[in-house]
């Protein structure tokens, strides 16, 4: 068999099962879990994390798009799937499989989905989206009174589940989640009052679930923490999460430069003494952030090293001259936990100025996943 290059990623599905049993010990007894596997898992691969949840009793599974719940199908899952980004023409007959949840969040969208039911003899449970402030997807309160009415004659869909989203939940003295939980419990009220009875009522992402009370939600949606990332950096120091991903290269080759050498594009980096350079095959094509250029560090050989010089699409280049021993094929960390020391997505994220869920989702698929655990 060919040799791969040594840039991969390894996913530590025991800490994945560790977050999700931190996430079912919030959650109550009285409460089922939705988890979101969306984006193939903010990177993590989906149908492997999907299958160690599903091995865990998970719920509900949560993604964006119709085609991400057929790859969970095709990898064995079988658990609900709620398709969170609602319905695009045409696809409304792949609803019709099993336990495929379509949101709806436009009164266009439901038309279609009925009348595709309707023709094809089926009833389709569904979950409607309520904007409570995120404003982007969704039906305000006030336009429910219209709303209802139209949805009481659409007889071949179902109303299993009303849900909405948190806006700023990730800060957990802020006003508004106060505002948006009331505004839900409203809704939840008109839409019972007009005779539907939802089995699912959620509106608690990772955030929310750890940091509010929400007694009347019977199903929470965690997403970021099953990967061991903080919702924020509100939560450092509350939530024993363990990261999933770590990302590793090893050391591809090795030279020494004199005083007043520029490296890489740009020269941005000027040697002040002789260095030790090492060149790692990985760069933005793979994920790993330009912006990280003369800020990001790595972990070789149980030190932290920076890099030096701009990152380029298929290599990195490191300081190691204060690495002793270092030699070519010596094994570097990205991302994640090496000899006791950790970088942190959280840590990579304050440095390009974005959040953890930005940074697993950029790694791209040229890296292979290896499963562990």
């Amino acid at each position: 068999m060919p040799v791969a290059r040594p840039t991969h990623v390894d996913i530590d599905l025991g800490a994945l099962r560790h977050n999700f049993r931190l996430v079912r010990h919030q959650a109550g007894a009285e409460r089922q879990v939705l988890a979101v596997v969306k984006a193939d898992a903010y990177g993590h691969g989906a149908r492997d994390v999907a299958r160690a949840l599903a091995k865990e009793g998970v719920d509900l599974f949560g993604v964006a798009l119709l085609e991400e719940a057929k790859e969970l199908r095709a990898a064995g899952i079988r658990a609900p799937i709620l398709i969170l980004g609602g319905i695009y023409p045409g696809q409304e007959a792949g609803f019709f499989a099993p336990d495929l949840i379509p949101c709806i969040f436009d009164l266009a969208s439901a038309r279609r989905l009925d009348a595709a039911a309707r023709a094809a003899g089926r009833v389709i449970g569904c979950h409607i989206k309520i904007d409570t402030g995120m404003g982007r997807v969704g039906f305000f309160n006030g336009e429910l009174d219209d709303l209802l009415p139209e949805l009481s004659k659409l007889t071949h869909l179902r109303v299993d589940g009303i849900m909405s989203h948190l806006a700023v939940a990730d800060e957990p003295e802020h006003p508004f989640t106060a505002e948006q939980i009331a505004r839900f419990r409203q809704a939840v009220a008109k839409v019972r009052a007009f005779g539907h009875r939802p089995r699912y009522l959620h509106i608690a992402n990772s955030a929310g679930l750890f940091a509010h009370d929400l007694p009347e939600c019977n199903l929470v949606r965690p997403g970021i923490v099953l990967y061991g990332a903080l919702p924020s950096n509100h939560f450092a120091g509350r939530l024993d999460l363990r990261p999933v991903m770590h990302w590793r290269t090893s050391i591809a080759l090795l030279k020494t430069l004199p005083s007043g050498s520029g490296i890489s594009y740009g020269h941005r980096f000027v040697t002040a003494r002789p260095t030790l350079v090492a060149t790692l095959p990985v760069g933005y094509a793979d994920g790993y952030n330009r912006r990280l250029t003369n800020r990001g560090e790595v972990l070789v050989r149980g030190r932290r090293v920076p890099v030096a010089g701009t990152v380029c699409m298929d290599w990195t280049m490191i300081d190691v001259t204060e690495v002793p021993g270092v030699q070519v094929g010596d094994e570097v960390t990205l991302l994640g936990e090496a000899d006791g020391q950790w970088i942190r997505a959280e840590e990579w994220a304050e440095k390009i100025g974005t959040i953890p869920y930005e940074v697993f989702c950029q790694v791209s698929k040229r890296v292979p996943r290896v499963i562990k655990g």
